[in-house]
């Protein structure tokens, strides 16, 4: 392993000189530039199947008013990516939240919030190798295939197997493969979506027109709980454009073009979003009969409702889309979970082993495979164990998110504490709304959580609270009871006993 450094910008901006030096962990250097940053940020969050799995739900608790919803999930979304581009200034390391946390609160909230992007990321990998299992076999035959629950797990647990041989085998493949899954979905999106512009153009029978009222916060919060909900469920879909961040010790000026790709990533998703939200409005309307959006058939995938209508012979191309959107997210959540764990071992955080960089591929070799396993086994196991269970823990991923991006938030302030009266610049980037975008965070996790201990929240209930809530707490805390036994173990003790660094020294 390459114990060569780098130089990034410290605390006090990045034009001032050299900053902190960052050891290089031998992943390939330089190897991604903006463009490649941006496509990694856009395919983490599966934006075709995000939003096909999500907008009838928005709908069905918002209404017309869903376009401004999206909006409003995205506020605090961005006020974090902000967090991410100024902390990945002065500290360009793959680790992300894991190191900066360290720096900002010491070892503990370091740990914790490596746990947190580490947990988000296996979790995420069972509901994505579940929808890709689907989706592949609903393309074969009348698609009753997808209903077998042991072929679309063993398809599922392929797929896993096959991305983590992609990501294992160099950055160079897996942006290769990235690239060709982008443009399969936003290819078959886009034809989806100028479908739809031609049906409404030529006078379909239905529909609705555009009003400027769905934009309208006055009415969207005369139910503020409503609106409160439905920000809840828009704020999520955003997730996953901090992957860019993940691979900055392998991209062009890491001290900066990670953190302009997360914030171009964030605004490009948000447009999506909002723009194919208002056609799919326009044309099927939020109506609760046939292919409207607030049709509870409709609501676990909206595409796959319009398909035949929209496409007719062609709607094979939107399952396409979705299958390409799972895939592609399936190997970019790989890719910072591993990285992830790889500073955490380079850290001392984790067994050294964590921290070995494969001398011919430079990619985390046996944190790849680690985080793999880890994510077929919970798969398997969570799918064999019980469907419903599967479902409501992939619910709790809301907490995980919330916690390690709040985290984050939190860190940038404090990080930066110094340096916020330096200019107008540093206190609302770096101050205000990161601040701003944290206690968001802080507030939605407590939300999620009180509406997941509910037992009709989701599909199970453990001791009368709901199983969703359960099981994200049990694996919450099971970051805890792995911090404790690394914190005592006699190859990672010393990590929790390092002082910790100021940002004077960094």
């Amino acid at each position: 392993m390459s114990t060569g450094t780098t130089t990034a910008g410290g605390p006090g901006g990045s034009s001032g000189g050299p900053g902190p030096e960052v050891p290089s962990k031998g992943l390939r250097a330089g190897i991604l530039d903006l463009g490649d940053s941006v496509m990694l940020g856009l395919a983490s969050t599966a934006p075709v199947y995000s939003l096909a799995a999500t907008l009838g739900l928005i709908v069905a608790v918002n209404g017309n008013y869903t376009p401004l919803i999206l909006l409003l999930g995205f506020v605090p979304v961005l006020f974090i990516a902000y967090a991410f581009r100024e902390l990945n200034t002065a500290m360009p390391d793959c680790g992300t939240t894991f190191i900066w946390a360290r720096r900002a609160f010491g070892p503990w909230a370091g740990w914790l919030g490596g746990w947190g992007v580490a947990l988000a990321g296996i979790v995420v990998l069972a509901n994505l190798a579940q929808v890709a299992g689907q989706y592949l076999w609903l393309l074969v035959g009348d698609g009753s295939l997808a209903e077998n629950d042991l072929l679309v797990t063993a398809t599922g647990v392929v797929f896993i197997i096959f991305m983590t041989l992609v990501n294992y085998r160099g950055i160079r493949l897996g942006e290769h493969v990235q690239r060709v899954l982008t443009y399969v979905q936003y290819v078959s999106l886009g034809i989806f979506a100028l479908a739809i512009v031609f049906r409404i153009t030529g006078g379909a029978p239905e529909g609705q027109a555009f009003d400027f009222e769905w934009f309208n916060p006055a009415g969207a919060f005369a139910d503020p709980g409503a609106v409160v909900h439905g920000a809840l469920l828009a704020l999520f879909i955003y997730w996953g454009w901090d992957t860019c961040l993940a691979v900055n010790e392998e991209t062009e000026n890491p001290s900066k073009t990670p953190g302009r790709g997360a914030v171009i990533s964030a605004f490009v998703l948000m447009a999506i979003y909002v723009s194919v939200a208002l056609l799919v409005m326009m044309y099927a309307t939020v109506g609760t009969d046939g292919i409207g959006l607030g049709n509870a058939e409709n609501q676990d995938d909206v595409f796959l409702a319009m398909k035949d209508v929209v496409l007719g012979p062609w709607g094979w191309l939107i399952v396409v889309a979705v299958l390409a959107s799972v895939l592609s997210s399936t190997q970019t959540t790989i890719l910072p979970t591993a990285r992830g764990t790889l500073s955490m071992g380079v850290h001392g955080a984790l067994p050294a082993k964590f921290g070995e960089v494969h001398p011919r591929n430079q990619t985390p070799g046996f944190s790849t495979q680690v985080m793999g396993a880890a994510a077929v086994v919970y798969y398997v196991a969570m799918s064999f164990l019980s469907q419903n269970l599967l479902s409501d823990s992939i619910s709790a991923i809301s907490l995980f998110i919330a916690f390690y991006y709040a985290l984050t938030g939190f860190a940038c302030v404090w990080f930066f504490r110094g340096t916020l009266r330096v200019s107008a610049r540093n206190l609302w980037f770096r101050g205000i709304l990161p601040l701003l975008g944290a206690l968001m965070l802080t507030a939605a996790f407590f939300i999620s959580a009180v509406q997941m201990w509910d037992p009709a929240y989701g599909d199970t209930e453990i001791f009368g609270v709901g199983g969703a809530f359960v099981s994200g707490v049990v694996l919450l805390a099971l970051g805890v009871v792995l911090a404790v036994v690394c914190r005592f173990s006699p190859a990672t003790r010393d990590y929790f006993m390092a002082r910790q660094a100021q940002p004077s020294e960094l």
